[in-house]
């Protein structure tokens, strides 16, 4: 059988691939807002969970699967290549080598702390999109997004701090940097919430989808079965 993806599935995927490619650059970068500090990244990681949200509500649960393997795959791609970038002999001429290993270098901790966290918590934000389509009979989207949202997110933050870096940073500064960034995060979506509505409604128009996962398996190695 002739297998077709449709266009705006395909937008979203690449999407969802470029938004975390630049939450991991731009995680480097460490904002002051007020009395929070914050890391770049949050401008443009929450809406890796939009596209999250929009592709479980539309497709299903077997294409948010898809998409975040192939998300994961992209995303450890590039830092494979960036780090690969950095052992590189540096030019003579080129005097930044410090500079760009500094900044872009990931140690294998922070790594392995950032893919686990994501893959938990955008399968989380996926189950609990499609188990609560299910249970309210495809209603209250914005209410479902904005849980799905704040559990993933919830599970996002809960790894990724004590994985990355627990024993270097006291427990309560790892406690409040858990809630504030599941908080500020869960926000965005919160504030999204009206455009995400609008972009949902209209992509089921032009796909003529809007699945229910009745019988899918929610075995997140099952990527060959979409």
């Amino acid at each position: 059988m002739k297998q077709t993806v449709d266009l705006s599935f395909a937008l979203m995927g690449i999407l969802f691939c470029v938004c975390l490619t630049l939450a991991n650059i731009l995680e480097v970068k460490i904002v002051a807002a007020g009395p929070l500090t914050l890391t770049a990244g949050l401008i443009v990681f929450p809406l890796s969970y939009i596209i999250n949200d929009c592709v479980a509500e539309v497709w299903g649960y077997r294409k948010a699967r898809l998409l975040i393997w192939t998300g994961f795959i992209v995303n450890f791609i590039a830092v494979a290549f960036i780090q690969l970038s950095i052992w590189l002999p540096a030019s003579p001429a080129w005097t930044q080598q410090e500079a760009f290993a500094s900044l872009f270098g990931l140690t294998p901790r922070i790594a392995a702390a950032s893919f686990a966290a994501f893959l938990a918590g955008s399968f989380i934000n996926a189950y609990v999109m499609s188990r609560m389509k299910i249970a309210s009979g495809g209603r209250r989207f914005s209410l479902r997004a904005i849980v799905s949202t704040l559990l993933g997110e919830g599970a996002d933050s809960l790894l990724f701090f004590p994985l990355a870096f627990g024993g270097i940073l006291p427990p309560d500064t790892l406690v409040a940097m858990i809630l504030t960034q599941t908080v500020l995060k869960s926000v965005y979506e919160i504030i999204a919430l009206p455009v995400t509505v609008r972009v949902v409604h209209w992509v089921k128009r032009c796909s003529g989808a809007d699945v229910y996962d009745d019988h899918v398996s929610y075995n997140i190695f099952k990527i060959g079965n979409m």
